[in-house]
This record gives structure tokens, C-alpha cells and sequence, in this order.
């Protein structure tokens, strides 16, 4: 690439770069660690990625250690982060310490949390590996752990160091997570930059990194303004709502991706039932979904079960409904006291078979 895009985020603490290059592991990552003095280095990924990269990094920085964990969101507990204190202890960390997040979105949150967390919180460097990271889970200091209730619901807003995408980690990706990671794009586009469904649809061999930065852009201008989602970051869980409930009902047996493409349509079919959007905007998310090979329908879950799974989502407010949903293609909105009935009806029309 002649032009690697390098953008920067506004944080609590101030500022940090989202380096998105090839080789980014292998150069600007470490030449960032050894610019600064750290006690100790922790890479905590998972057992797929250690042989992988895990230890290549590990050899590049100073004082490091490298720490694995099992791969899938069943693993993003409380259980786990506490094992991973003891690792950390166990390793040598103190409060000059650094933890780098190397993986998905799973680790990033898993592994932020801890760092958000241990001794009151230690500096903190994302290393997403997949597109579904590179393009939101790394991005805006969201990071936490799941209870058996929901997911997400113990967390914290820990902002990174730096966010360092080495698109070079994508050429291992299986495709069914290339998918999934295009399905947080297409959420980007229709948040805040429609030209991007169609030019994700459309696109040639141009550059990853160009459709990475765009994401990135979109989800960078909302957590500006909202950082701790008081307002409109509330945005960015577009499709979510439902997400979770499908992850959580089937047990985390559906990816997170594939999850949100299901909840991007139901999302724009419950819009068009309230009246707030016309029937061209379901259809057009519903061929974007199936377009970028994911799921527009599940199968073997009940509506009833994944209302009741949604009733944890951190979005409602005293037992209200809110949902994220869309006037158009970028212009979403919340809506208060969605009554279960046009919920229910929404999931209906998109099991399979209906």
C-alpha cells in the first residue's frame, strides 16, 4: 500500500492512533511497546491464535509473556478473567504493566476488562485479528464479560494505548468470520454511511484497508460524542438487541456476525412495522444480508424465549423497550416502549419456513 490509513480516536485520557497496515504486528507494534517503559508485557489470546501469532509477537517485545485462553464467547466470564489475574500475577505484572489484546472481539473484551480491572487497571494496546475487531469490537473502550444472563452485563469503558490492525492476520480468517465481520460493516453503513452498503457490495480489489477505515470512521465520529453511551452511541447497537438474544437462547452456538445480520433485518422489519421506515428499506437490508452470505432467517429458537433473553439488554430503561432502529439507510433512532407484540411479530417473520 502506497498510503496506510491511520486515524485517531478521542478518548477520556485523550487521543489514540488506529494503525490499520499490513505487518502492523510485525513493525509498529513493537517498535510502539519499546518506546515506553513497561514492567512487564502480557499478550493474552486465544489457544487458536498463540501458534499462530501469540508467540511471533511475544519474541518482538521487551519483558513479554505470553497468555492463553480457549477460543469462543462461552470463555468471556468472570471465571476466566479471574484465571487470568492469576496469570498475571503469576507473570510478574504490576501497575506498570502493559496487557495486549490479540484476537477478535471476544479477547479484546475479555482481555480489556482484565486490564481495566486489575490493580485498579494497567495500560492497555488492542490487537484485533479478525474484521469483525478490526472494525468495531477494538474500537471505543467498550470491554467487559458475560453473565449467564446476557451478555456484556459486568464491564467497563477502558480507553487503549492504541488500536494496531495488521491486516495480515485476515489472510487466516475463516470465511465464515470474514462474513462476520462484514456484517458489522454493513451495520456502519446503515448507521452513518449508506454509500458504503453498495460500494461493500460492489467493491473490486481495492484495498481492505480502505473498507476497514471507512468502519472505523463511522463508529470514531459517534463514540466522539458519546462516550460512555449516554445518547447516541446507543447507535452503534443497531441489530444488537436481537443479536444477543439469538446468541444467548442457542447457547453461543451462532457467531456473533451471523447473530447481527438476523438482527439487522429484524431490526428494519420492526422499523417498517412502528412506521418509521417504508417497506423498501426491509428489503434492501434483507439483500445486503443474503448478498455478503449471511443469515436473514434462524431456525429452532422461539420468539417468546428470545423476547424474554432481550429483557437483559442494557439499553432498556426500567422494564421499557428500547430499541435501536432506522427512518432510512443512516438515519437511525431510538424507540421507547416497543410494545412485545410487534417484536414478537418481527422475529416470526424471519424464522425459516414463515
Amino acid at each position: 500500500m502506497d498510503s496506510a490509513p491511520e486515524l485517531t480516536i478521542q478518548g477520556a485520557d485523550g487521543a489514540y492512533p488506529v494503525i490499520i497496515w499490513p505487518g502492523a504486528l510485525t513493525d509498529a507494534l513493537p517498535a510502539f511497546v519499546r518506546a515506553r517503559r513497561f514492567s512487564r508485557v502480557a499478550v493474552i489470546t486465544n489457544d487458536t491464535l498463540a501458534p499462530l501469532y501469540g508467540q511471533a509477537l511475544v519474541d518482538r517485545l521487551p519483558d513479554a509473556f505470553l497468555v492463553t485462553v480457549p477460543d469462543g464467547e462461552a470463555y468471556k466470564t468472570l471465571s476466566t478473567a479471574t484465571a487470568l489475574y492469576g496469570e498475571l500475577l503469576a507473570g510478574g505484572c504490576d501497575r506498570a504493566s502493559l496487557v495486549i489484546a490479540l484476537g477478535g472481539g471476544v479477547i479484546g473484551d475479555l482481555a480489556g476488562f482484565v486490564a481495566a480491572t486489575f490493580m485498579r487497571g494497567v495500560a492497555f494496546v488492542q490487537a484485533p485479528t479478525s474484521l469483525l475487531a478490526m472494525v468495531d469490537a477494538s474500537l471505543g473502550g467498550k470491554v467487559g464479560v458475560d453473565l449467564p444472563q446476557g451478555k456484556n452485563l459486568v464491564g467497563a469503558f477502558k480507553d487503549p494505548l492504541a488500536v494496531f490492525a495488521d491486516t495480515e492476520t485476515l489472510r487466516t480468517l475463516p470465511p465464515v468470520e470474514w462474513r462476520c465481520g462484514l456484517a458489522e460493516v454493513l451495520k456502519a453503513g446503515l448507521i452513518a454511511d449508506p454509500p458504503l452498503i453498495d460500494h461493500l457490495l460492489t467493491r473490486g480489489p481495492d484495498p481492505i484497508e480502505d473498507v476497514i477505515a471507512r468502519a472505523v470512521r463511522v463508529k470514531k465520529a459517534v463514540v466522539e460524542q458519546d462516550r460512555l453511551e449516554s445518547s447516541v452511541r446507543a447507535y452503534l447497537n443497531l441489530g444488537h438487541t436481537f443479536a444477543h438474544a439469538i446468541e444467548g437462547v442457542s447457547g453461543y452456538t451462532w457467531k456473533h456476525g451471523e447473530a447481527v445480520a438476523v438482527g439487522l433485518v429484524a431490526a428494519a422489519r420492526l422499523s417498517v412495522r412502528r412506521g418509521l421506515a417504508s417497506p423498501d428499506l426491509a428489503e434492501t437490508v434483507e439483500r445486503a444480508v443474503t448478498a455478503l452470505g449471511l443469515p436473514a432467517r434462524y431456525a429452532g429458537l422461539e420468539p417468546a424465549a428470545l423476547w424474554d433473553a432481550m429483557r437483559h439488554d442494557k439499553k432498556w430503561q426500567s422494564g421499557t423497550a428500547r430499541f435501536v432502529l432506522l427512518r432510512a439507510a443512516g438515519a437511525p433512532c431510538m424507540a421507547a416502549d416497543v410494545p412485545r407484540a410487534d417484536v414478537i411479530a418481527a422475529l416470526e417473520s424471519l424464522r425459516e419456513g414463515a
